[in-house]
């Protein structure tokens, strides 16, 4: 296995286990993804796999109706936009936070309000970025005789660069700027795509002892209730 896997299977995403919050998130993602391209999923490669995520998650189709429509409605003024934060948690452990926001002002005073009030620090921008790797990562269902080794193989030429077997899925993770190239690859060979998505892999993990654990985490917990957050990366090992 290896180290994106690995980071994987010891951190803890608990925002996905909430379906009202799945369910707000892929509505902001959704509505970005019409407003820089589109909203014909056959035209907008983003869109087409935001909603084919959200049917596996059973959200509701008016709920999809309502982020394009927000997205091409000329009455909407506020708009959302994808802004990251980076900072330290307690016991320097680096966080870099993804938030979809139609007022980076508020924003931004909530998340600096959070590592105050819970022992961290919110950091310039690049401060934390150089200790994490970007990637995009493809959960898909296998497919018969289609073996790991052959798929790796076949996609190394499209950016991936590791395969995973993941529950009753594959993982795939390539480099940032792949996306689209594996997407087509996956989608002209008819392999079914349960998401896509950009993740900040960590470099090198850090362990604390439980004490130190608990304040961390005490941390990520309040962040992950601001509506405005979408993804929370770190580099502790739960």
């Amino acid at each position: 296995m290896g180290r994106a896997f690995e980071y994987r299977k010891a951190t803890k995403f608990k925002r996905w286990g909430n379906m009202a919050r799945v369910f707000t998130k892929l509505g902001k993602q959704i509505t970005i993804a019409v407003r820089e391209g589109g909203p014909d999923p056959d035209m907008n490669p983003r869109l087409r796999v935001l909603m084919q995520q959200a049917k596996k998650e059973n959200m509701p189709k008016e709920n999809i109706e309502r982020a394009i429509k927000k997205a091409i409605s000329k009455d909407e003024v506020d708009s959302y936009k994808e802004v990251l934060y980076e900072g330290y948690a307690p016991h320097g452990i680096a966080m870099i936070i993804e938030t979809a926001t139609d007022n980076p002002t508020r924003t931004v005073a909530n998340i600096r309000s959070y590592f105050n009030r819970y022992g961290g620090s919110l950091s310039t921008s690049g401060s934390v970025q150089f200790m994490f790797d970007h990637k995009c990562v493809f959960r898909i269902a296998p497919q018969i005789n289609t073996s790991l080794e052959d798929l790796e193989l076949e996609l190394i030429d499209y950016g991936v660069d590791e395969v995973d077997q993941d529950d009753d899925s594959i993982v795939l993770y390539g480099d940032f700027p792949s996306y689209y190239s594996i997407q087509k690859y996956l989608e002209d060979h008819n392999f079914e795509i349960y998401s896509a998505q950009f993740e900040w892999i960590p470099k090198d993990m850090k362990e604390l002892n439980d004490d130190q654990k608990a304040q961390v985490i005490k941390l990520i917990e309040k962040i992950e209730e601001d509506d405005d957050v979408q993804n929370i990366f770190h580099n502790m090992i739960e």
